[in-house]
């Protein structure tokens, strides 16, 4: 891949990565949730997901969702439930007092990493996303395998400096909240931004 192909390319995964969406929304909804150090392995899971769809796309396998309407629905529509399953957690979450909240109730970093890997791989748009981009900054003239490589980490590279971004903002906003009231009113405002995400996710077509 050549230098100039690859600046160009990491522009691209600049304005992919800072374009708010669901991965965006977890990502400050844990931080918001756990803080920054508990909160980030949501990332984790976020790019364990994106590798997992770049290596699809790699595959070939990615054309089944851009050619195939079925199995681009059940994925879509997979994702359009997680979403709102996750909205309605976030809707019925019992707001606390900050200085109250013990670490017993935390969410397992596991069970944090695969939230984020759910809320990722559950999008069929990224894939045909992917299947879209990933092969303009190709040459053919060389092997692929060592190219999808170098675009895969610089594009997890910088999604997870985006994502540290989006979580430590959250994280910021945490300290903030002192009363009962103003958690609630955050829980339900990320409420409607997972619900928000579903909607537009619903409107993806192939």
């Amino acid at each position: 891949m050549l230098f100039q192909i690859w600046l160009a390319y990491m522009a691209a995964c600049w304005v992919i990565s800072v374009s708010p969406g669901a991965g965006a929304i977890a990502s400050m909804s844990s931080g918001l949730n756990y803080g920054f150090r508990r909160g980030y392995w949501n990332v984790i899971g976020l790019q364990i997901a994106l590798l997992v769809q770049i290596c699809i796309v790699a595959a070939g396998v990615g054309v089944l969702f851009a050619t195939t309407p079925w199995a681009f629905l059940v994925v879509k529509w997979f994702g359009i439930l997680y979403l709102l399953y996750l909205a309605y957690l976030q809707w019925t979450a019992p707001a606390q007092s900050i200085d109250i909240q013990s670490e017993k109730k935390l969410k397992s970093i596991p069970k944090i990493i695969l939230h984020g890997f759910i809320v990722n791989i559950s999008n069929p748009k990224a894939i045909v996303f992917l299947l879209a981009v990933l092969p303009q900054f190709l040459d053919l003239s060389k092997p692929q395998w060592i190219q999808y490589v170098i675009m895969a980490v610089t594009m997890v590279t910088i999604d997870m400096i985006v994502m540290a971004g989006y979580t430590g903002l959250a994280a910021k906003v945490l300290r903030l909240l002192k009363s009962q009231k103003q958690q609630k009113i955050m829980n339900r405002t990320f409420a409607v931004l997972f619900s928000c995400a579903a909607g537009l996710l619903s409107l993806v077509h192939q």
